[in-house]
């Protein structure tokens, strides 16, 4: 069986349990959307948000990207992905929270602590290289303090979910309805190994094991 052949048997098993056993539910779903929560995360195969969370379909507005990152605020013409995506999600669907979901063992965390595609050219890396360079100025800062090692990318990988949420904040409907109170900024990363949750508290600086 090839890969395709892999997913079909997904599909059809989808369609012989899930869809069928909430019909109701995929119905009210084609007359639109209104998940509550956006979650920026990576594009990992082992980090799915909706696994993780064990959400329902139409629950989570997802988008996933190399290390969860979050450009900052800009409005100079091109193709912006993730920009586009949070605005949409923020203005048009209203959602209450956005969470930026960080993982364990993060291979585009990876490339930034090393400079792994540095001077390479598109195709040969340099377009995760150019992505990655997001976490340049607290790269360095954990270069100098921790080195190359498992240490320092299990922090980098806790700063780069920091660098996404104070990039969301240099975008001005964010911080309005943050002040309005009819929006919350989340941060949260996922230790693959473990299986465990841990979430941030902004005002310490530190991630915490969420409940079982």
């Amino acid at each position: 069986m090839d890969e395709f052949e892999r997913l079909l048997s997904g599909y059809r098993r989808f369609r012989d349990q899930d869809w069928s056993q909430q019909r109701a539910r995929w119905a009210e779903l084609a007359e639109g959307q209104q998940p509550k929560t956006m979650v920026i995360a990576c594009s990992d195969s082992r980090v799915d948000p909706t696994r993780i969370f064990d959400s329902a379909p139409g629950t989570l507005f997802v988008v996933r990207n190399i290390a969860n990152l979050v450009p900052p605020f800009e409005t100079t013409k091109g193709h912006h992905g993730v920009s586009a995506a949070l605005e949409f999600a923020v203005t048009q669907l209203n959602v209450a929270e956005v969470v930026v979901l960080g993982h364990g063992a993060c291979g585009g965390v990876a490339a930034a602590l090393n400079h792994a595609f540095e001077g390479e050219p598109p195709g040969r890396g340099g377009f995760i290289s150019d992505w990655v360079s997001l976490l340049d100025d607290v790269r360095d800062r954990i270069v100098s303090e921790c080195g190359h090692g498992p240490d320092a990318a299990h922090a980098l990988e806790h700063e780069c979910v920091k660098v996404s949420l104070a990039n969301l904040r240099t975008f001005p409907f964010v911080p309005e309805r943050e002040r309005a109170g009819t929006l919350k900024l989340r941060g949260a990363y996922f230790a693959i190994a473990e299986g465990v949750l841990h979430v941030l508290d902004e005002d310490s600086g530190t991630f915490a094991p969420a409940n079982a």
